[in-house]
């Protein structure tokens, strides 16, 4: 599978690091252009490559990585998406400097935001609620699995996505669909920011 992502940050990175690491190639994209990240791209090394933003989502699973208010921006002027997979792994933070301001939604959670600014994708809340150095320590705790949730309405994609954490090591736990799902997992949920693992005695 080839991966896009919207973004190339710490996110995006540590993302296509696990994917490559399964056998799977990336597609970096930010709006800074690809000449941009040849560093990046020579870091993770082959399977690894740069491209326009609009190349990258045009791709049939695309991360969102961004900060919060690059996210319309980021999605607004790409073409129809019909139907392509859209992973939201945003967190609805206004402010990132000094301190973490979660922004006001008016009610709506994230991922709802971000399926209106791309209008016919399948869009599935992923790798957003684990903290980003506890993903690049590893899936494995205390001999456990550490959980990464996923929300979603459309059980194919969501099914994808949930093999493809297994194969990173990671333990899926589905929310169930998008609007309160991804609720519960975003930034300023319950569920957000914890170091949860999993010891298979279910």
């Amino acid at each position: 599978m080839k991966f896009g992502t919207i973004g190339a940050g710490a996110v995006a990175l540590a993302f296509a690091r696990k994917a490559m690491a399964a056998g799977h190639e990336v597609v970096l994209s930010s709006q800074r252009g690809p000449d941009s990240l040849g560093g990046k791209v020579a870091e993770l090394g082959r399977g690894a490559s740069a491209a326009t933003v609009e190349v990258a989502a045009s791709l049939d699973y695309v991360l969102l990585a961004v900060p919060w208010p690059n996210v319309e921006d980021a999605l607004r002027s790409l073409p129809a998406w019909n139907g392509r997979v859209l992973i939201d792994a945003t967190n609805p933070f206004s402010e990132y400097s000094p301190n973490l301001v979660l922004a006001d939604l008016g009610g709506e959670g994230a991922s709802e935001i971000v399926a209106g600014f791309a209008p016919g994708a399948r869009v599935v809340k992923a790798f957003n609620s684990i903290i980003i150095e506890r993903f690049n320590e590893g899936p494995t705790k205390n001999n456990g699995r550490r959980v990464i949730f996923v929300s979603g309405d459309e059980p194919e994609p969501k099914g994808f996505i949930n093999d493809l954490i297994k194969s990173f090591g990671f333990e899926p736990i589905d929310l169930g669909g998008l609007v309160t799902g991804s609720r519960l997992q975003q930034a300023g949920g319950p569920l957000a920011g914890h170091d949860l693992v999993d010891f298979g005695y279910h």
